[in-house]
Formats: C-alpha cells, sequence, structure tokens
C-alpha cells in the first residue's frame, strides 16, 4: 500500500475525498476504527439538505459559492431530490420571513395560493420563500453509494490502524481530530425521524422563528427526518427533552399530522467546527487535515474533497488551505 493515499474516516468527507481522488486515477485506502458509515458519525445523522441559497442567510459567502458545486457533484454520485426547499413563518412570525429574505438569495416570494400549490398539506400560512434550484439527498443512502462506487473503483476499507507505509495520509476525523487541531470545537446537534403516513410533504420546509427555527425533510414512505438543533457544546451524552419537545413542537405547526407520527429515532453528534464555521485544508508534511465542515457537510464536502485533491496532485492552494496555522 505504500504507493496508496491513505484517508482517515469514513465519513462525508472523507467518503467524498476518496470518491474525488479516485476519480481522478489516484489508489485509495480508507480507514475507520469503527468501519462503514453507521450511526457512530454525525453524517448518519445529517439533513442531506443542498441548499446553499438558504443557508446564505447565516453563513460566510464561500458556502453560498462552493455549496452551489455540490448539486452536480453529487448527481453523478447518489440520488438527488430536485424539488427546491420551502421556507414559511406563522403569521405573527412574518418579520422573519422578512428578515430572511433579505438575508438569502436564489428565491422567489410565494403567496398562500401558490404556497399550497406547491404543499397542499401546509395550511394556515399565508406567505413563502420557494428556493427552487435547491436539492436534497438521503444522507444514509448516499454514503452507502459511496461505499459502493470506491469499492468498484478498487478502494479499499480497513478498520485497524494505518501503516506507516504511505505517500499522503488525509485525517478527515471530524471532530475526533481535535488532538490535532486545537481550534476546532464540537457544536452539538439533535435530530428526530419520525413516521408521519398523515403528512405528503414532498420537499424540505424550513420554519422560521426567532427561538427555535426546525426543518422537515421527507425521506420517503412517510418518514421526515426533523432537526435540528445547534447547541454550543462538546457533550453529545443525549437529546435533551427541552430539544424533543420543540423540534416536535415546531413539526406539529407545520403540520398536526406529526402529532400522531411515530418516534423512529433520535439522533445526537457533534459537529466540526473551525472559529468561523467555514472548512480548512491544512498541510503538515505528508499529512493533510479536512476538516469543519460545520452544519454543511453534505454541501460543503464536494468542494473540501476537491481542495484536496488539487493540494496532492497539483500543489494547488485552493481557497480552503490554511497552511499558516499550526
Amino acid at each position: 500500500m505504500t504507493s496508496s493515499i491513505h484517508i482517515i474516516g469514513a465519513g462525508v468527507a472523507g467518503l467524498c475525498v476518496a470518491a474525488e481522488l479516485v476519480d481522478r486515477g489516484m489508489t485509495v485506502d480508507i480507514f475507520d476504527k469503527n468501519g462503514l458509515p453507521g450511526p457512530h458519525g454525525c453524517s448518519w445523522w445529517a439533513g442531506g439538505m443542498l441548499a446553499p441559497w438558504c443557508e446564505y442567510e447565516n453563513a460566510e459567502e464561500p458556502v453560498l459559492r462552493l455549496g452551489q458545486q455540490a448539486l452536480s457533484w453529487w448527481s453523478g454520485k447518489t440520488t438527488l431530490t430536485r424539488n427546491g426547499t420551502l421556507v414559511v413563518a406563522s403569521r405573527r412570525d412574518l418579520p422573519e420571513l422578512r428578515r430572511f429574505a433579505q438575508q438569502t438569495a436564489g428565491y422567489v416570494q410565494i403567496d398562500e395560493a401558490k404556497l399550497l400549490g406547491l404543499e397542499p398539506d401546509l395550511t394556515g400560512f399565508t406567505a413563502g420563500l420557494f428556493f427552487e434550484k435547491e436539492a436534497h439527498l438521503d444522507p444514509r443512502t448516499a454514503l452507502s453509494d459511496l461505499v459502493q462506487l470506491l469499492l468498484q473503483a478498487g478502494a479499499r476499507f480497513h478498520t485497524g490502524a494505518a501503516p506507516d507505509d504511505f505517500s499522503v495520509r488525509v485525517d478527515c476525523r471530524g471532530f475526533s481530530a481535535k488532538n490535532q487541531l486545537q481550534d476546532l470545537r464540537g457544536v452539538k446537534g439533535e435530530m428526530l425521524i419520525v413516521r408521519a403516513p398523515e403528512v405528503q410533504i414532498g420537499r424540505p420546509v424550513r420554519l422560521l422563528h426567532p427561538r427555535i427555527p426546525v426543518y422537515v425533510v421527507p425521506r420517503g414512505d412517510g418518514v421526515y427526518m426533523i432537526g435540528a438543533t445547534m447547541i454550543e457544546s462538546e457533550d453529545k451524552s443525549g437529546a435533551t427533552v427541552r430539544s424533543v419537545l420543540e423540534l416536535l413542537s415546531s413539526a406539529y405547526a407545520l403540520n398536526p399530522g406529526f402529532g400522531e407520527a411515530e418516534l423512529l429515532e433520535i439522533g445526537v453528534d457533534l459537529r466540526p467546527a473551525f472559529p468561523d464555521n467555514l472548512p480548512r485544508i491544512r498541510r503538515r508534511g505528508r499529512y493533510i487535515y479536512a476538516n469543519g465542515l460545520y452544519r454543511h457537510g453534505y454541501l460543503l464536502a464536494p468542494a473540501l474533497a476537491s481542495g484536496v485533491a488539487d493540494l496532492i496532485l497539483n500543489n494547488e492552494q485552493s481557497e480552503l488551505v490554511d497552511e499558516d496555522c499550526p
């Protein structure tokens, strides 16, 4: 394996880096102590929204620009649902909708009639914003599809420790790399997966609220992901009762049918983030650290992967490369 590039971590960052390198003709070995992707990593619990225009509401400009690359990158790797994103607010929270519109781009304003034309099950909302170009994917299906593509291309997966004979090692362990990346922090996220057969929603819907905004993402067959909290905490011991109640209450406000939903899963994990909430690529000799995807894992992982590949193959310094930081 001396000619192979070693990828440490089989979450969305590691798999995207591996896929990008394989697409460019490289041989890769992926090492993860937990084996293939599963509930042990935050990639498993993601919403899977490819929503660069919506995310621009509270993110830096690179999220909007680089995030748009994800739409074409993922379309060649897994199944995308291109139904756009709908953003709504209750009558009393319409100032939040106006604020959101001022801080984002790529939408059309819609009235109650057009809103019901898009989502008939969302009653009681008089206005919304429709981000037609956005898409979403099922994160677990996407991870599985990447694994299969990599195996077909000759990539090898390992559960043991990576050996010392490597040309380049790319560390994509997320928050687990905190011991090597001192300015990395964890941001706790909590989410729910429910089955609500009485609810028919065909696209991600974001409900705005000054305190507890929520998004609901359809996964098919009446299953929905409801998320996600953002708590500045590195304690991932479990979801709080308050968070679960707030998420369920917000979903109920979207459609009372969620009150009869079956609660399938409660997920908790730590998103890795740097101080500015943007990802970074850092090279130290033969080691490259690719980390800090924050809440934009599936949205920015393709740009992160491209930057890593450019650095390895062409010594090209993308805007995500940060080699001055120890």
